[in-house]
């Protein structure tokens, strides 16, 4: 006879493993997704960025790090400027 209240053993662990696997592969995913929109959205801003810089030649396209230190500079050049 069982007693009640008695927790079963056995197969309930691998269930539970595969719950696990499950959410952590949700988990990446859904990080994965959150990068990969993080580094579009970065992206984006740069290439609007170098459209305002003046480069030669103008088909020259500066690198992420290029375009912010040319930013950098070509904004002090300018208030210098003033």
């Amino acid at each position: 006879a069982r007693r009640k209240g008695k927790t079963r053993r056995g197969r309930g662990k691998a269930r539970n493993e595969g719950l696990l696997s499950k959410q952590k592969r949700s988990r990446r995913m859904k990080a994965n997704d959150r990068e990969r929109n993080r580094m579009h959205h970065l992206n984006s801003a740069l290439d609007a960025l170098r459209s305002v810089l003046p480069t030669f030649p103008d088909d020259a396209k500066l690198t992420k790090i290029e375009t912010l230190r040319f930013a950098h500079n070509y904004i002090w050049a300018l208030t210098q400027s003033l």
